[in-house]
């Protein structure tokens, strides 16, 4: 908790100053309310003095305004300080979670980092409103009340000895029990947060298998055990108020039955009874208040730490010192060799220490202009491989370069803006077509936005929409087919003028002819990128059709993160044993005896020595 206060405390300090000292004056008033009450009831009632009492009745009065007013500019220095400081607590919250990769994003989780910047930040922003109002209140009212009552009379003073150490020994009984539960709650909290973003996010595909009463009992389970563990500490909690009053009742009565005493011997007058009273019920109802401060702060701290947790989490890839790339100028295409557009050389990659390598000692390289098609089975590493290259991971071992340089090397938004991704899942947000479709781009034309829908077989369905390019998006894209909104996000990409483009079986949800309508226009952007003088684009085309990538120059066969097979459609055929049972489950008859006649060898057959040597291909 200090630490947040320090971090993001400092533009409010003069707010968690002026408070605390108006609540500080209030403190005095508060303080000094029993001894005029004593004055009336000596001097004014005691001697029948109704002048006395209507001049101490007024003296009161004018305290309690002055107090309230006090109070009012407190607790406008407490609504801008927690308001303020929770507004940049989630602000930093929400800019340091976009720079984190997806190494400390999976580590963390999407519920839980959900309910660190909602939930988390409301227990912190609680706990900086009551200490701006209620920290210096309470323990100086306790105190200042205690040194009142012993200046009143030693004797009595006593009963406070006894009274304020069995309180604070309650209090340390229910607060050593407690703490653990609330770091507990917030973790369960998670648990309800994630189950309930399974079961809203899949909704549809609940209702399709009928899975309601399934889906409403792991809710249910996950909010029972929240609930019983909050009944526990709530049971806890409930023991503080009852015992510690009843210990302030029983002092009430031990100091009225010694006054008592002093007052028919002389020694106390009947006000000075009374004052020590309210300062009795003050101190001992101070010390209960303290508790539930306490309470608020130990839930903060924990919900401070979560906080902390993810803000001094460094991410794993930054940019550092990295100065912008010179991208190769289309002379250099043909003047000679030109660098590689997208290099893997020995990378490998995993999940963690320990982890088996997702992606193992990988090595190809694509000229310029190319395209590239991945190929595996599930769970073969294809998207973790293209996600080394615009660096949303960092392989382990080896290297991934984009242009002939290490993507280490390269500042972040240039090589994001040089590398398009189309990710797996098509992800659109709420807004409009136009507004989803400049995200690389915002400068971007209407000319431009037309020419990437088009190449994306997108733009007859959005000439379609009586808005065009203005027509609305919802949250996730739900008011567009999947194919739409694959079709969409691969519009996207495209604005901007790439020089790479990753299509991560982003058309998965398209038809056969659309599939090949897209890889064609595709292929001839990219020609005519290099006939006007342009860089080629360079495709990376991820798909477990054969169809999607037989077309390409070259093909990466994955099987569990290893290379089984590197080279054309044919060539793969002919010497790959994993790639020839993909094509053999997807291809039709005719389709594969015309293969096997133009893959059969008219003298000893020959690999080509860009084949992968794994033993069975």
């Amino acid at each position: 908790m200090i630490e947040l206060l320090r971090r993001f405390g400092g533009k409010f300090r003069r707010y968690m100053v002026i408070g605390p000292a108006c609540k500080l004056i209030e403190v005095i008033f508060d303080l000094l309310t029993p001894l005029v009450i004593a004055q009336m009831i000596d001097k004014g009632i005691g001697s029948h003095d109704v002048n006395a009492v209507i001049h101490y009745g007024m003296v009161l009065g004018a305290m309690a305004v002055i107090g309230i007013s006090f109070t009012l500019v407190c607790q406008k220095m407490a609504a801008l300080t927690s308001q303020g400081m929770g507004t940049d607590i989630r602000g930093a919250l929400y800019e340091h979670i976009n720079k984190l990769s997806y190494a400390e994003l999976d580590r963390f989780g999407t519920p839980s980092l959900i309910t660190r910047i909602t939930n988390d930040v409301n227990q912190v922003q609680l706990a900086v409103a009551l200490g701006v109002r209620m920290l210096i209140r309470w323990p100086f009212l306790a105190v200042g009340s205690m040194c009142a009552a012993l200046a009143i009379d030693l004797k009595l003073g006593v009963i406070f000895l006894i009274c304020t150490p069995a309180i604070g020994l309650v209090f340390w009984f229910v607060m050593a029990r407690c703490i653990p539960y609330y770091k507990q709650l917030q973790a369960k909290l998670d648990r309800i947060a994630l189950i309930c973003r399974e079961g809203l996010s899949g909704v549809r595909v609940v209702r399709a298998f009928v899975r309601e009463d399934h889906e409403r009992e792991r809710f249910a389970q996950a909010a029972d055990d929240q609930a019983n563990t909050a009944i526990a500490v709530g049971k806890l909690s409930s023991i503080l108020n009852p015992v510690t009053f009843l210990v302030m009742n029983l002092g009430v009565c031990a100091i009225l039955w010694v006054g008592g005493i002093q007052v028919n011997v002389g020694e106390l007058t009947q006000g000075q009874v009374m004052a020590f009273v309210n300062y009795m019920t003050q101190t001992l109802t101070s010390i209960v208040y303290v508790a539930n401060l306490v309470v608020v702060f130990t839930k903060a701290s924990a919900s401070a730490s979560r906080i902390n947790e993810v803000l001094n989490c460094v991410p794993s890839i930054t940019d550092g010192d990295n100065q912008q790339v010179a991208l190769p100028r289309p002379g250099d295409l043909a003047s000679g060799a030109p660098a590689p557009a997208l290099s893997f050389d020995h990378a490998s990659f995993s999940f963690g220490a320990g982890a088996a390598n997702a992606v193992d000692d990988v090595t190809l390289e694509l000229p310029p202009g190319k395209t590239l098609g991945i190929i595996g089975g599930t769970g073969s590493g294809k998207s973790t491989l293209v996600s080394l290259i615009p660096r949303l991971y960092d392989a382990g071992t080896g290297s991934v370069s984009v242009m002939g340089t290490d993507v280490r090397t390269w500042p972040l938004d240039q090589l994001r803006h040089v590398v398009a991704t189309v990710p797996q899942r098509a992800s659109l947000v709420s807004g409009t077509i136009r507004s989803n479709l400049t995200w690389r781009d915002e400068a971007a034309t209407d000319e431009e936005l037309w020419a990437a829908l088009d190449m994306a077989q997108a733009s007859e369905f959005v000439r379609n929409k009586l808005q065009g390019l203005d027509a609305p998006v919802e949250a996730g894209g739900k008011n567009f087919s999947g194919g739409q909104r694959q079709r969409l996000t691969i519009a996207r990409a495209l604005v901007g003028s790439p020089q790479v483009l990753i299509m991560d079986d982003s058309a998965s949800a398209l038809d056969f002819k659309t599939d090949a309508a897209l890889r064609h226009a595709i292929r001839e952007r990219s020609v005519r990128g290099a006939a006007e003088g342009g860089l080629p684009l360079t495709t990376v085309i991820v798909s477990q059709r054969v169809s999607t990538v037989r077309d390409a120059d070259m093909i990466c066969v994955l099987d569990h993160g290893s290379v089984a097979g590197l080279g054309t459609h044919d060539e793969l055929y002919a010497s790959c044993q994993l790639y020839r049972e993909i094509c053999q489950s997807q291809l039709r008859r005719e389709e594969l005896e015309g293969q096997q006649r133009s893959a059969a060898p008219t003298s000893a057959p020959t690999v080509p020595a860009s084949v992968c040597a794994k033993e069975g291909c």
